[in-house]
């Protein structure tokens, strides 16, 4: 076929990829083509407005549901609008007369719901190295909570301690209590300052469950996993268990229970 008469042919038919050429279709003449249908103005916009507000309307009504729960609207609070943490870095900390001033980070308050979104970011700005130190001074909070700040700590091979720090930045006794105590086992290295205190009891859950007994054996089984896997032995568990209320242990008892792994002298 020349040439000529087979691109006069593509241009006058539409052909078909699995059929014979078709023609197109059309108009009688002097006919144009009949323009598409479209809504006035004013209906466009009432539908545009209409979606618009349904889809808020939607957003709205999930966040409700969210923020009506007790737990999600403490955890909202905890992370933007007022933690129970607070947190103070110190450039040089002096753990007693013989040891190098470490820089460290002095974290004090209530392990909030959302606690270790927190401590991340002020871990961040600190900007500890290695081997430098998060001070606690804390009476325990979320059990969750307090053993992922543990866990980030010793992602970071930081050193815990219990205590606070004066001016000149040498440590003064304090406590930490209840989940602080999982907190201050994700130290690589855990420092036992003379005069402060750890404190430890069971845990319980505070929310409506089918089975109290099988929660806290669910608990209990969670605490000697963690504690298992920081290095602690597993009769700081067996000391929890036996009571409800704080029991302090002596510095032998920490020590014997490699919870404490450099006791210190005297600041």
């Amino acid at each position: 076929m020349p040439t000529d008469d087979s691109q006069d042919g593509e241009n006058r038919f539409r052909r078909s990829p699995t059929g014979p050429a078709v023609a197109p279709p059309r108009l009688p003449p002097g006919q144009a083509p009949t323009p598409p249908v479209q809504l006035p103005w004013h209906k466009r916009h009432f539908w545009t407005v209409a979606i618009f507000i349904l889809l808020v309307a939607g957003v709205v009504i999930r966040a409700y549901r969210d923020l009506s729960q007790p737990e999600a609207w403490d955890y909202w609070k905890d992370q933007y609008v007022s933690p129970s943490l607070t947190s103070q870095v110190i450039d040089t900390l002096h753990l007693d007369g013989s040891s190098p001033g470490r820089r460290a980070l002095f974290v004090s308050g209530t392990i909030g719901p959302a606690a270790a979104n927190w401590f991340r970011g002020r871990l961040d700005q600190a900007d500890l190295a290695a081997g430098d130190i998060v001070l606690l001074a804390s009476p325990g909070g979320d059990l969750n909570q307090a053993a992922i700040i543990g866990e980030i700590i010793r992602s970071r091979s930081l050193a815990t301690a219990v205590g606070s720090a004066d001016a000149s930045g040498r440590v003064k006794p304090g406590y930490c209590a209840s989940a602080c105590v999982l907190v201050y086992a994700g130290g690589k290295a855990r420092f036992g300052v003379l005069g402060s205190a750890l404190g430890v009891h069971r845990f319980v859950t505070t929310r409506p469950v089918d089975d109290p007994v099988a929660e806290a054996q669910r608990v209990s089984g969670a605490v000697l996993g963690y504690m298992t896997k920081m290095g602690v032995s597993s009769s700081i568990v067996e000391a929890m268990s036996e009571t409800r209320e704080i029991r302090w242990l002596s510095p032998k008892q920490a020590l014997a229970m490699n919870l404490v792994t450099d006791p210190l002298g005297k600041p």
